[in-house]
């Protein structure tokens, strides 16, 4: 079953907004056996309009479309989806209802434009917004289904799970789809196919397997497609552990979650902390570990410390280790290290230093050079690395690499 989305919106074209919608919808989709063969952005403009849907029925049995459903006048979806399935607009009084309601509960006056939110094309399904003023729309025209939604993400996404999906459920005879992915850090797309090429070879028809490289990570997307589901999660289970067992070391989970919440979960299961000592990386390692839900239960802080005094006051790194080796050392590091584990009183910690860029390389040390170091109690790993050239870059390579370090540890702990 095939579905195409087009988001509807100049705002989107010329870059004023990113569209997230279009990566939420094809998810959940994706989930429910529905696989998305295309995704568009069209402008506010009829003619784009018309031809994006005509040319998306020849494609796709069912099309999302998202936004340009607004009262003012450049929001022109809902009037050009009746130029295309040329029928009129009628008013819809549940629609004008809820409409009603919304605008005096807020004690805001009823204008005619708003009141226009409930005319609707005369062949449509209404489908209800509880969370705003403008209807969604259903289309079952010529054995394709067309569904028109708001492109406000939070109604959208209540009208997507709430309503939608639960209908073409109900409405459709849909296939089953199975992923499974596999995080490996430390090898390259290349190696790595080449690592597992006569396993990817004798996949069967109905389990495609894909390459999603991230700076220094490759997922290993397995996916399968029937209408077994039991059959099909043992088959992609059989092929997911040999390609495990092949990989060996490079493998850190067997879920599509980020690394630092691998790090995360196998810290927050084993009851142990972790803080940072952080410089070339001004935050970032921090920043990935907080942005998640519950991150407060292993991560206890970190030091920010770019200049000398701060490394040495904060983190008890020796002046003449920073005189004699430089912020971007090995004996730099190891200290950093060891002073975020002493005075942060924390079980692991990770600290890096190292040279960003664009600016501020020597021959002996040029841009992209990062020393890394991981460190309980018992141990302290501390590696050099060379990046390239590029700043933003440089930091995600960075904190990459210390997660991979940290989860090595971890589990060389447990041995």
């Amino acid at each position: 079953m095939l579905a195409e989305i087009i988001t509807i919106g100049d705002e989107i074209l010329i870059g004023q907004i990113v569209d997230t919608n279009s990566a939420w919808m094809a998810a959940k989709l994706n989930k429910e056996g529905i696989s998305v063969k295309q995704i568009s952005s069209v402008s506010d403009n009829r003619e784009h309009i018309l031809t994006a849907l005509a040319e998306a029925a020849t494609r796709a049995d069912i099309i999302l479309i998202t936004g340009g459903l607004g009262p003012t006048k450049d929001d022109i979806t809902k009037k050009t989806l009746a130029e295309y399935f040329n029928v009129g607009l009628v008013l819809n009084e549940s629609v004008l209802a809820n409409v009603e309601n919304i605008f005096k509960k807020y004690n805001r006056p009823l204008l005619e434009v708003n009141r226009k939110q409930a005319e609707v094309p005369e062949n449509c399904e209404v489908i209800m917004n509880n969370n705003g003023t403008a209807p969604g729309m259903w289309f079952n025209d010529k054995g394709k289904i067309y569904v028109s939604m708001p492109g406000v993400p939070f109604e959208m996404k209540y009208m997507i799970e709430e309503q939608v999906i639960p209908k073409l459920k109900a409405t459709l005879k849909l296939p089953v789809i199975i992923h499974k992915t596999i995080l490996t850090v430390g090898e390259g797309e290349s190696f790595l196919a080449e690592k597992i090429a006569d396993i990817e070879d004798s996949l069967p028809a109905n389990i495609k397997l894909a390459y999603l490289p991230k700076m220094g990570q490759v997922r290993l997307r397995l996916s399968a497609y029937g209408d077994n589901e039991t059959e099909l999660k043992d088959k992609i289970d059989e092929f997911a552990q040999k390609i495990v067992e092949r990989v060996g070391v490079n493998v850190v989970t067997q879920e599509d979650i980020p690394l630092e919440k691998v790090v995360l979960n196998y810290m927050a299961e084993k009851g142990l902390t972790l803080t940072a000592a952080e410089s070339c990386t001004g935050g970032y390692i921090s920043h990935l570990i907080t942005q998640h839900a519950g991150s407060s239960q292993v991560f206890l802080g970190a030091a920010v410390s770019y200049a000398y005094e701060l490394k040495e006051r904060i983190l008890g790194v020796k002046n003449e280790t920073l005189w004699q080796h430089g912020a971007v050392s090995r004996e730099t590091a190891k200290e950093m290290v060891e002073g975020a584990l002493l005075n942060f009183k924390s079980d692991y910690a990770v600290a890096v230093t190292g040279i960003a860029g664009p600016g501020g390389g020597t021959e002996d040390k040029p841009v992209g050079t990062v020393w890394i170091a991981v460190a309980n109690a018992n141990k302290t790993v501390v590696k050099k690395f060379t990046f390239g050239n590029k700043r933003l870059q440089n930091i995600e390579r960075t904190a990459v690499a210390a997660f991979f370090m940290l989860i090595t540890l971890l589990r060389e702990s447990e041995e």
